[in-house]
């Protein structure tokens, strides 16, 4: 899967529930391998967070992006 591909992708945790869309991918300079996704979470019509998801917290990739941990945007 090409990187312009996940941007935009809906990002969906162990609660069934959306996290937000993929705004961009963080790497390692020297390896070039993928350290996580910025994740932008609408909080309402003005305001954005945006959350950093690790590479070791993604289940697993298709049609959206799967979580194997919970995100509690309320803390957030």
């Amino acid at each position: 899967m090409r990187i312009k591909n996940l941007i935009g992708m809906n990002v969906v945790d162990t609660n069934a529930k959306v996290v937000g869309k993929i705004e961009d991918v963080d790497f390692d300079q020297h390896t070039g391998k993928i350290q996580g996704l910025v994740v932008s979470h609408k909080n309402n019509i003005i305001s954005n967070k945006e959350i950093i998801v690790s590479y070791n917290d993604i289940e697993n990739l298709g049609d959206y992006v799967l979580l194997n941990i919970a995100i509690d945007l309320e803390g957030r």
